[in-house]
């Protein structure tokens, strides 16, 4: 069992920033990728941003040249800096993380809100 607890969701107006971080403990063993996924209101869940253990990034179209993943492998941390925010960001945030032979692991969420 993994454990990952997340944190810096809020509000912030358009044009704002925010930092989420992500931090996995317990029975890690070996993390493969990284990343947050995030659900708004009415919507599908969709991949925001991905990191592998090597450092290989993916994003979302909707996300590239605002959002910048990082991990720090040492501490089983991935943080999500999000910048020039929009309200259609407006949405639940997941972290997951992914374990050799092992299901996904997900976050609880920390909501993101970003006004107009």
């Amino acid at each position: 069992q993994v454990q990952l607890v997340e944190s810096g969701g809020g509000l912030v107006q358009a044009g704002g920033s925010l930092r989420l971080s992500c931090a996995a403990s317990g029975n890690i063993f070996t993390l493969l990728a990284m990343g947050w996924y995030r659900q708004g209101p009415g919507k599908q869940r969709e991949l925001v941003a991905g990191i592998t253990s090597g450092g290989s990034t993916n994003y979302a179209d909707s996300v590239k040249g605002r959002f910048t993943i990082s991990r720090d492998n040492a501490k089983n941390t991935v943080d999500l800096q999000m910048n020039s925010l929009k309200p259609e960001d407006t949405a639940v945030y997941y972290c997951y993380v992914d374990r050799l032979g092992r299901a996904r692991s997900w976050g609880q969420g920390t909501q993101v809100t970003v006004s107009s």
